[in-house]
C-alpha cells in the first residue's frame, strides 16, 4: 500500500527532507519518562528542559544525530545496596527532538536535578541570485554558470 506523501506537489522540489523528519517524529515513543519543558527564552532560543533527578553529568549524554537531538539517560546499579522499598527505580532513556534546519545546541547544563539544552536559532538573511540565460551558441557540455572563457 503506498503512503499518500504531503511533498509530492511539483511545486514542492528538494523537501523530501521535511518527509523524513516526519516519518523521525512519528516513530519517537510516546514514553513519558523524563518529562520536559521546551520554553522559548529570547527571540531566537529556546530551551528544553529534563528532570533527570539521580543521574549525574556521567550518566548522561547529548548528541546530534542527523538533525536529531538526542539525549541519553543510563544510571549504573548499584549491587552493594540492599533496599527494603525501591520505589525511585533506575531506568535509562533516551528522548529525541528533530532540529529544523538552521537550529544550533549552544550547550547543556545539569543543575539541581535539572538538564537544561539551549537551543539558538541562525538568522539567514534573505538573498537574491540572478541566474544567467543562457543562449544557443554556448557549448552545451558546458556546466550551467560557466562563461565559456578559459
Amino acid at each position: 500500500m503506498s503512503r499518500l506523501s504531503l511533498f509530492n506537489s511539483p511545486l514542492l522540489l528538494g523537501f523530501d527532507h521535511f518527509e523524513r523528519a516526519l516519518d523521525r517524529v512519528a516513530k519517537t515513543t510516546a514514553d513519558g519518562y523524563p518529562p520536559y519543558n521546551v520554553e522559548q527564552v529570547g527571540e531566537n532560543a529556546l530551551r528544553i528542559t529534563l528532570a533527570v533527578a539521580g543521574f549525574t553529568m556521567d550518566n548522561l549524554s547529548v548528541q546530534i544525530e542527523d538533525n536529531q537531538l538526542v539525549i541519553r539517560g543510563k544510571q549504573e546499579e548499584d549491587k552493594d545496596r540492599v533496599y527494603l522499598h525501591r520505589g525511585i527505580a533506575a531506568r535509562q532513556f533516551q528522548r529525541s527532538f528533530v532540529l529544523a534546519d538552521g537550529i544550533e545546541v549552544g550547550g547543556a547544563r545539569l543543575e539541581n536535578g535539572l538538564l537544561y539544552v539551549d537551543l539558538a536559532r541562525r538568522v539567514v538573511e534573505s538573498r537574491v541570485k540572478r541566474v544567467e540565460i543562457r543562449g544557443q551558441d554556448v557549448n552545451e557540455s558546458e556546466p550551467a554558470g560557466a562563461t565559456g572563457k578559459r
